[in-house]
């Protein structure tokens, strides 16, 4: 009755991704490689959450 209240977990994960993506790039320009590293890794897991979701529907 009230679904119209809950938030979209897909929307939440893509922008919880496209955060870990900003933060890599902007650790990846400022020369810290192992934070680029760590950030992408922790993105592609976002991102297989998401595709996940995705293949759900």
């Amino acid at each position: 009755m009230l679904g119209f209240l809950k938030g979209d977990p897909r929307k939440k994960l893509q922008k919880a991704y496209e955060d870990k993506l900003a933060k890599a790039l902007h650790a990846q320009r400022n020369g810290d490689l192992r934070a680029h590293g760590t950030l992408m890794e922790e993105a592609e897991k976002i991102y297989s959450e998401i595709q996940a979701l995705e293949a759900k529907k």
